[in-house]
């Protein structure tokens, strides 16, 4: 069912037509439409936004910590439609134990994107084809950007290397 707020909104109501029950929440925001997306069906709304709605460019994904609340994260994938001039926002929700599917298959440019999330807040994102870290040595151990992670850091020795 879609939320009273989205009926509104063009691109969430031919959402619901396509991927019923895909959009769990909309906002709008300085920037345009957020719409809230189920994990569940991630794939399937992106597939959708790019091949319907117009949206072929993935400009960045990031994740939000909002620890100690549960559900832990929000993973936010921006998009933009070239040819339509339009830029829409949308996200996921994800406990600290879930695993989001990759869209990197829909979008390259999520590869890079993706991984960034891993390395530093420890999202895993599965059917990616190269998940490991990007930005942190490979035997880092926690993830800097959780709000959880110490605000020392840790300690960590760069002469063995």
């Amino acid at each position: 069912m879609l939320p009273e707020i989205a009926a509104q909104n063009a691109i969430a109501v031919e959402l619901e037509k396509v991927v019923p029950g895909a959009v769990v929440d909309f906002k709008t925001g300085v920037d345009g439409p957020v719409l809230y997306v189920s994990a569940q069906s991630i794939v399937d709304v992106g597939q959708h936004l790019r091949e319907g709605a117009g949206f072929e460019r993935l400009s960045a994904v990031t994740a939000v910590d909002w620890w100690p609340r549960e559900p832990r994260f929000e993973i936010v994938y921006f998009l933009h439609s070239i040819k339509n001039n339009k830029r829409l926002r949308f996200v996921v929700r994800a406990k600290e134990s879930d695993s989001i599917e990759s869209v990197s298959r829909i979008w390259r440019s999520a590869n890079w994107y993706e991984r960034e999330v891993f390395d530093l807040f420890g999202v895993q994102f599965y059917n990616h084809p190269n998940l490991e870290r990007i930005m942190m040595p490979v035997d880092w151990e926690g993830y800097p950007l959780r709000k959880d992670y110490p605000v020392h850091g840790h300690k960590y020795s760069y002469q063995d290397e």
